[in-house]
């Protein structure tokens, strides 16, 4: 919780003050009481007091001034609401590699039944567009909301042979560009767009990824990874047995200095936990909500309580 007015919670001094009188006044009656050695002429002169209740009566007062101060501070806390716009590029790694048997019940087929469910996470009005690379990067759909051409288009992916991370990269950028320029020609202001790629082994040809990171900065679009798959992944090639590890030493390098978030996922459900986690992230954001209403409330509660009990147990407001 946050207040947007801090400067008004000065005034709770006034409510400690005037506690702290009520307990000096308390104290002055207790020595004037002690004067006298006569208890039962004082009984007689004194009237009968409530005793502990008149001091709940005016805790319950007090109280509820105090947090009727602290409502003049403006209280809020954050509450998560779907973003209201993004363009989000789902880059993944189609490379033979993905074949390998390590992740049940083979890295390919985990990554599409996990790459749908991120279809799902992400609010409706958010863009989301496809890129498949292995030895080239290839832009399968364009930033859209339509969630059913995105999923169609991930249970029709291929393998092929290499992997070319830093192209993955560059196309996906291409396709934000190429989306934002669209939305600007129609007086529209381009949203905040990231890039998710996956990728499950080493990249063996096209651009760097220096530049890749180079060019995700200048375009300020952060770049969320996942290393997908293990480290004792092998793939059968022509009869060979080929070791298949992630690289997860670039990944991370991609995300960190683009600004993005690195994950690992070693089976199918790990992998839809980052999903998930990379939606809320990407399809959610949080604002502050004002909450002193509810202060306003719970004040005139806590001194209207103490007000009446004043009333029931001693006959005074006070």
């Amino acid at each position: 919780m946050t207040f947007q007015s801090p400067w008004w919670l000065l005034a709770l001094l006034a409510v400690v003050a005037l506690v702290a009188l009520y307990v000096l006044l308390q104290l002055r009656r207790a020595r004037y009481a002690a004067r006298f050695t006569n208890v039962a002429l004082l009984g007689s002169l004194v009237p009968k007091r409530a005793g502990w209740r008149r001091h709940v009566a005016f805790g319950l007062v007090a109280l509820g001034l105090a947090v009727l101060v602290a409502s003049l501070a403006a209280p809020s806390t954050e509450v998560r609401v779907p973003r209201d716009r993004a363009t989000v590029i789902m880059a993944v790694d189609v490379s033979l590699s993905m074949q390998a048997t390590d992740v049940e019940p083979d890295r390919f087929a985990a990554m599409q039944i996990a790459a749908k469910q991120f279809v799902g996470v992400l609010p409706a009005r958010i863009n989301l567009g496809l890129v498949s690379f292995a030895g080239t990067a290839t832009t399968l759909v364009t930033p859209t909301t339509d969630r059913d051409q995105v999923s169609t288009a991930i249970d029709n992916l291929e393998l092929a042979e290499a992997t070319a991370i830093g192209d993955a990269v560059f196309t996906s950028l291409t396709a934000i560009a190429n989306f934002q320029s669209s939305l600007e020609s129609d007086g529209q202001a381009a949203p905040p767009a990231r890039i998710v790629l996956l990728s499950d082994g080493y990249s063996t040809v096209g651009r760097d990824a220096t530049q890749a990171i180079d060019a995700a900065n200048g375009a300020e679009v952060p770049v969320s990874t996942i290393a997908f798959g293990t480290d004792y992944g092998t793939l059968d090639l022509n009869g060979e047995t080929v070791p298949v590890p992630v690289d997860r030493a670039t990944l991370e390098q991609i995300a960190e200095e683009t600004g993005g978030s690195y994950s690992e996922a070693a089976s199918q459900q790990e992998l839809e936990e980052v999903y998930e986690d990379l939606g809320s992230q990407i399809g959610y954001t949080t604002e502050p909500q004002d909450i002193s209403p509810w202060f306003v409330r719970g004040g005139l509660l806590f001194a209207f309580l103490g007000i009446v009990a004043s009333l029931l147990w001693t006959s005074r407001l006070l």
